[in-house]
């Protein structure tokens, strides 16, 4: 019988064998060698398609997973739009963005316990506003409304505030350009003459009377929407707000919906980053003080919204 040789190890030593048995031997270390070469490949093939379809698998898993959170985050609201630069093109929040929070009715109904009875205004309405009223239980309420049917339906709610009907006229989209003019416009810086006479484009001219005769305490600019560029936008509030407080000798401006680009630029340019004082939400609270005889909105330093 032939020497048996261990399968695929070609090079293991052989005892000596007769040239007779020679070719047989040969014969069968042939076929051996074959056979493992086979089952090497076999092996080899197993080693490497196993990982392959492991790969393939979690690739497939990884696929649906990502779907699932594409899917999730295009269904759901966003809570907030990404802030981009101020320029010509300017992004918007949703009406239905502008709703007070707990946390943002808490900070305004404490300031105006705190100030109350007080000269308190109001430029938007929103339902818990007539709580505020209260609060100012003799004090002066008034709230200034574009909307015809909220006037309307809060007209006779309540005897503890008044409420106008006003128009505004720019639209949010123009606000870049609008601040761009104002800087160069010597009527748009603080004065001292009655506000109704400036000719500053940015100032509302058609108030109620009792808005330019009195002195304000606490202003809140909650209005007009200003959440499309076609929508009339909240420039002009903003702007008046900042005199009317300038005219008094302490008073609290809060706007709201600061996360939006033209509530913020123009809360830095008219009402000054170093008058505030205190945020929650989307409110933003500055505190004006002693500033009536000045005519620079924001002395102190230069203003961080470079317009040419």
């Amino acid at each position: 019988m032939p020497t048996e040789v261990s399968t695929c190890h070609t090079s293991q030593l052989v005892p000596p064998i007769s040239p007779k048995s020679q070719q047989p031997l040969l014969v069968h270390l042939a076929h051996s060698y074959k056979s493992c070469q086979q089952k090497r490949k076999m092996k080899l093939t197993r080693n490497k398609v196993i990982p392959l379809l492991l790969f393939i698998i979690s690739s497939i898993s990884i696929i649906r997973l990502l779907r699932i959170a594409i899917t999730t985050t295009a269904s759901s609201p966003s809570s907030s739009s990404p802030l981009l630069a101020l320029s010509p093109t300017i992004s918007m929040k949703p009406a239905n963005a502008t709703t007070l929070t707990a946390k943002e009715f808490k900070l305004l109904a404490n300031l105006v316990s705190s100030r109350a009875p007080c000269n308190l205004l109001i430029f938007g309405f929103e339902p818990p506003y007539l709580v505020l009223s209260e609060i100012n239980a003799g004090g002066t309420t008034i709230i200034l409304e574009d909307d015809a049917n909220k006037v309307s339906t809060i007209a006779a709610s309540s005897n503890s505030f008044q409420v106008f009907k006003v128009e505004y006229q720019i639209p949010a989209g123009k606000a870049y350009k609008l601040l761009k003019l104002a800087r160069r416009n010597p009527a748009c810086i603080p004065h001292l003459g009655p506000l109704e006479l400036s000719k500053c484009q940015l100032l509302l001219k058609r108030l109620p009377r009792e808005v330019y005769k009195l002195k304000w305490d606490v202003v809140v600019v909650d209005g007009p929407r200003g959440d499309r560029p076609e929508a009339v936008g909240r420039m002009g509030t903003i702007y008046t707000a900042s005199l009317l407080a300038r005219a008094a000798k302490t008073a609290d401006v809060l706007v709201h919906d600061v996360d939006r680009m033209v509530e913020k630029w123009y809360s830095w340019e008219f009402l000054c980053d170093e008058n505030l004082v205190s945020s929650k939400g989307r409110f933003w609270h500055f505190r004006i003080s002693n500033q009536s005889s000045s005519t620079s909105f924001c002395p102190s330093k230069s203003t961080p919204l470079a317009v040419k």
